[in-house]
């Protein structure tokens, strides 16, 4: 049985083996049951919420021995400001046995909830840059800022609150992200609705953490449930170890200048639906293809290629929601070779099929 309980320990929601109602009723891990540890003693819920952290109870663990065949694996769920706000755990009724396939249950919970956070802070934050950030190396968990324009923080999740100011969990509001990372103000630009990869360093160490960061909804979206907003708000801490190790230069030295790269992202734009090669791109800038690819990367924030992809890939989802084009013809419209190689790379970035964008645009 799985179930969501506030911060009261009362289970708000459940799901489970619905043939299995009247033992789960009984044994009190159903819609309504009180886990309070001021009720209940130690448990999975109350224990987790007096703790304010994962947990796992087995059998004989529980204060109360009419709860020694049950296992419980509770996760803690914070809100975006770094309150605690509800439990999710995992039950079973057993009767022997070790923890083994509990400790499984537990990592899985562990991992669920954070979804939850993940998704919590995205809309609550929706109209600012996130950044989810990973450790390069060692076991650290990911953690998730919100940046304002100038690259100031106003928000932070418990993880950041911890990781990064361990002696003041409010981390001051309005911190500029310098004080934090070594980053190129280029990551920062507008543009683009995709999602920017990236290396960032530790200012003041050489700590180095695996980034990805999603820039803000435009104010003048429809709908909270709208495919943009469906997508900004999926999770995205999931993906960071499976990130490409790209990184961008720290500093903003070089690079093309503004009249030229507005030129060539302009020339673009109005050729999206045409093949267009490094080669054409580098000529235009009077570079060799190799030094162009730098320049452009240092000057936009993404490789040509990948702002290239970026640039077909939004104008897809335009047509997905004011056209009633077919999804074969909008791929040949924006230089795809395919249906099947749009919706590759479409499924890739947003999660879902172009269809199915489509219809929730509706």
């Amino acid at each position: 049985m799985v179930l969501l309980c506030n911060s009261e320990g009362v289970a708000v929601h459940h799901r489970g083996d619905e043939a299995r109602a009247d033992d789960f009723k009984r044994w009190g891990i159903w819609l309504g049951g009180v886990w309070s540890e001021q009720i209940e003693g130690t448990n999975g819920i109350g224990t987790c919420i007096a703790e304010q952290r994962p947990v796992l109870v087995h059998c004989g663990q529980h204060y109360r021995s009419r709860h020694n065949k049950l296992t419980c694996a509770g996760a803690p769920i914070f809100d975006p400001v770094g309150k605690l706000t509800g439990v999710l755990d995992v039950s079973a009724v057993i009767w022997e046995g070790s923890d083994r396939t509990q400790q499984l249950a537990l990592a899985a919970t562990i991992a669920s909830a954070r979804a939850v956070e993940e998704r919590l802070f995205r809309e609550f934050f929706r109209y600012a840059w996130i950044i989810a950030a990973l450790p390069c190396h060692g076991s650290g968990p990911a953690l998730l800022l919100a940046i304002d324009e100038d690259q100031r923080i106003i928000g932070a999740d418990h993880v950041a609150r911890l990781a990064l100011s361990p002696t003041d969990p409010n981390l001051p509001v309005g911190l500029h992200l310098s004080a934090i990372f070594d980053y190129s103000r280029s990551l920062f630009r507008r543009g683009s609705a995709q999602d920017i990869p990236s290396v960032l360093t530790q200012t003041g160490s050489l700590g180095r953490w695996q980034a990805l960061i999603t820039p803000p909804l435009s104010r003048s979206s429809v709908s909270h449930t709208s495919s943009e907003s469906i997508v900004h708000a999926q999770p995205r801490i999931a993906k960071l170890g499976n990130l490409p190790r790209t990184d961008v230069p720290p500093l903003s030295r070089g690079g093309l200048s503004p009249a030229l790269t507005h030129r060539i992202c302009k020339y673009i734009e109005s050729h999206l639906g045409e093949r267009i090669s490094l080669e054409v791109l580098a000529s235009m800038a009077g570079l060799s293809a190799h030094h162009f690819a730098r320049a452009f990367r240092q000057s936009v924030g993404t490789p040509p290629h990948g702002y290239l992809l970026q640039r077909r890939l939004e104008h897809v989802e335009h047509l997905l929601r004011d056209t009633q084009l077919p999804l074969s013809q909008i791929a040949l419209a924006v230089g795809f070779s395919d249906q099947s190689h749009l919706s590759r790379h479409f499924r890739r970035l947003t999660g879902m099929p172009p269809s199915l964008a489509r219809r929730l645009e509706r």
